[in-house]
Formats: C-alpha cells, structure tokens, sequence
C-alpha cells in the first residue's frame, strides 16, 4: 500500500496490477498523465518504479513492455510504506477484533506499541486511518474469474462475494453510506468488475450506474444488521429466538387489532427463523429478476438467447 501523499506508489500499485504478459504494452507517460490527472514528472517517477522492479522494460521505438519473468527482481519497499503498512494492518485487526468505534489513532498505537503521535507522520488523521483501512478490507473481496451464465449469474456474483466479506467483517458495512462514498480503488475494481456485464446489454449509462449502486447497496443494507446483532447478543446474552420469546408479540397478536399480521403469524406453526442469510438471499433473487425486467425493456425483445 502506497505512503499517504506519495501519489507515485498509488498509481505504480494500480499499473502494477494491471500488467499483462511479456512484451505487451504499457501505459506510456503521457496517458499515465491523462488516465490519473498527474503531473509528467509524478508519471515518469511512476514508471520508473516498475522500471526499477524489472517489471516493465524500454524497447526503442516502442516504449514501455512488459518484461519476461526472467528479469524482474522484488520490488523494494521503503521504511516508510512498509510502516503504513503496519498501521493500517493493525487497525484491521483491531476493527475485527473490537468493532469499528475502537479504530482509533491511539488505539493502533496502543497496539503497535508506539506513541500515538508518531503514527501522525504516516496517516494523518482518523479519517484517513478509516479510508486507508476500507480500501484494506475491501481489497480481500474474492470475485471469480468467469462466473459464466452471463450478466445476471456475474451480478449474483459480485452480490454473494460482498455478502461474505461482510460476514467476515461486519464492521465494513459500517462505511460507505449512499451519498458518500468510500474513494477506494479496491471497492472501484469491484464496480469495474460488476459493470463489465452491463455494458451490452442496451442498458444507459444511467441505469447501469443505478443498477450497480441498487445492488451494492442491497447487500450493505442487510449486512448493517450483522454487527448490530453481534452487539445486541453481547450485551444482553440473548439471542435472536431467545430475546423474542422475552417480547410481548403474543399479547399484540391476540388482541385483534392486526388481523392479517395476526393471520400470518398463526400459521407459523414453528415460528419464524430469522436468518439473515436466508433474507439475503431471498431478497437477492427478487432482486436480480427485478432487474431481468428492466435489461428486457432495454432491448432484448429480439430474437436470440436472453443475455441473463
């Protein structure tokens, strides 16, 4: 992970990830200039970093490829981002281990055992500890290579992937609300990722982006439920079954004032499991055959197989 303000390493990060094989082409200065709205010299020093790797080579008249294995090396990291590297993988474990409300700068110092001020020099503020630490976690996002079965088996996909890593870490779902988003290059893959699938389908720009933000957010909504259930299990000792049967459901339904929540109740002759795995996947496909009728309406009315 690039030092904060080195805008260099961040797009050397993001170009290294993106290499293809020996001898294929590389971004030459000037596009990295126009792709990332840096300066030539953050460009060129970008470049050079992979140069310096053995990643990417010069080839004269052509520009930057990429190197046969052969005569890359391991990339050397300096003092500085292998320290930031600590910081925000200690404030992972900490998020994981007490909640997101215990990322603190003092509590990753607590936890590296260094003064709280000394982190300062490498992150900043909780803020960028937070946003440092999103992009971390949502780095671990597993998305398969070719889900096949077209736009609707990828987008189930992407949904599931999420799911889990929700699971795996409650408090992510924590972040990103609706109107701001977490400006993360690993969350921006993923988008990349589920977007692919949608751009052939006749649909606007609009709805794609729409699409992609409905389904992301389905996933986060029910997810911010995790969580709060783990808290509410450890702060009263109950769970979900055992603190409704403490409630005064019963009374409510037998007074007659809901008949047809009452109707539907009474026909639950075992009551009702809340699962949250079963509501997100209940929900997922109502969804997702939501949007099967809108990728028809955009077009595929024609003759040949449905896209999905």
């Amino acid at each position: 992970m690039a030092v904060l303000g080195q805008r260099y390493q961040e797009i050397a990060a993001d170009l290294r990830r993106g290499l293809g094989g020996p001898g294929e082409p590389v971004p030459s200065t000037r596009q990295v200039v126009r792709t990332y709205g840096v300066a030539l010299a953050t460009a060129a020093r970008a470049l050079d970093v992979l140069r310096q790797e053995g990643l990417i080579e010069a080839v004269p008249r052509v520009g930057y490829v990429v190197a046969a294995p052969a005569k890359r090396r391991p990339r050397r990291r300096d003092h500085a981002e292998l320290v930031f590297d600590r910081i925000v993988a200690a404030a992972l474990d900490l998020a994981d281990e007490e909640g997101l409300d215990a990322v603190s700068i003092r509590g990753v110092a607590g936890r590296l055992g260094v003064p709280a001020m000394s982190l300062h020099r490498h992150i900043g503020d909780k803020e960028t500890l937070v946003l440092a630490l999103a992009d971390a976690a949502f780095g671990d996002l597993v998305l398969p290579a070719d889900p096949g079965g077209g736009w609707r088996a990828r987008l189930e996909a992407s949904a599931r992937a999420q799911w889990q890593l929700y699971r795996r870490r409650p408090w992510l779902a924590q972040l990103n609300p609706l109107g701001r988003p977490v400006p993360s290059l690993n969350l921006l893959r993923h988008a990349d990722w589920l977007m692919a699938s949608l751009v052939d389908l006749g649909l606007t720009p609009e709805t794609q982006m729409t699409m992609h933000i409905t389904l992301f957010n389905y996933v986060r909504g029910i997810a911010v439920n995790l969580e709060a259930e783990a808290r509410a299990q450890a702060e009263s000792g109950l769970s979900e079954d055992e603190w409704l049967e403490r409630q005064t459901f019963p009374d409510v339904v037998a007074s007659g004032e809901f008949p047809s929540f009452t109707r539907v109740v009474g026909a639950l002759a075992e009551g009702y499991d809340f699962d949250l795995d079963h509501l997100f996947g209940f929900g997922l496909a109502a969804l997702l055959e939501g949007f099967a009728g809108v990728v028809r309406e955009a077009g595929y009315h024609r003759e040949g197989p449905d896209p999905s």
